[in-house]
């Protein structure tokens, strides 16, 4: 027999989560001996062990309760549940300390390589070098945390700026960046782009784009930011697509 103090050492927990596994009801509290001391057995420190281990898998005190007590057959069923549960949690992890190894590199997320073409491909048609890093954080931004609609909606742009005429509105939004908010180039550029869109789209157009998912928004928001001018085109667009 031995003490609450052994008893820890050996199952590798704190004497305190053993009071607390005794208040649960998880584990039996023994009897004290004649001096006083509670003794446990080799079947306690079983028995402690498998409640640790369960309570590290992130199993719940109040669950692990009902496990202990549970048939047979349904306590190895939901050991196979927790296996499973772990199984995702650590592909999980596996994938965040991959991007953990990214971003220590200097790499957050690597971008396939038709988008690295296509941005280099920007400079040929007169885009600045601030529109192309721009575009390269928010592509970045958008393949981490939307890869699975990411490339979707490169391409969309992509077919887009393969359009001279649009192109060249895209051209112009570049260049407005430094533009007085009030300059009334920005309305112009606000017109332009409102037709294109409705052509591309058709005339319900705010069904269309409030149906896409957040990635636009998050784009746009992000492009806002950087200049008073965008912003105001921006809301200028909005505003006459009635978005």
């Amino acid at each position: 027999m031995i003490t609450i103090g052994q008893l820890a050492r050996y199952a590798g927990v704190s004497t305190k989560t053993i009071r607390v596994y005794h208040d649960k009801g998880l584990l039996p509290e023994p009897d004290r001996d004649a001096s006083g001391y509670r003794r446990y057995g080799a079947n306690d420190a079983i028995d402690l062990i498998k409640i640790r281990t369960l309570a590290e898998a992130g199993v719940p005190l109040a669950r692990i309760r009902d496990l202990r007590s549970a048939p047979d057959e349904q306590f190895q069923q939901a050991l196979r549940e927790l296996d499973d549960d772990l199984t995702v949690r650590i592909r999980g992890l596996r994938t965040t300390q991959g991007r953990l190894r990214r971003l220590a590199a200097g790499h957050l997320t690597p971008l396939p390589a038709e988008v690295g073409a296509h941005l280099e491909h920007l400079f040929d048609w007169g885009f600045t070098r601030r529109w192309v890093d721009l575009q390269r954080d928010l592509w970045i931004l958008v393949f981490a945390t939307h890869p699975d609609n990411a490339i979707t909606l490169f391409r969309d742009q992509a077919e887009t700026l393969a359009d001279p005429a649009l192109r060249q509105i895209y051209l112009d939004y570049d260049h407005a960046h430094y533009l007085d908010a009030g300059d009334p180039r920005i309305d112009h550029l606000a017109r332009r782009i409102v037709q294109a869109t409705r052509e591309r789209y058709g005339p319900d157009v705010s069904a269309v784009l409030d149906s896409s998912s957040e990635i636009p928004d998050l784009i746009q928001g992000t492009v806002n930011a950087s200049s008073p001018a965008w912003r105001r085109l921006d809301a200028l667009i909005r505003a006459q697509l009635g978005l």
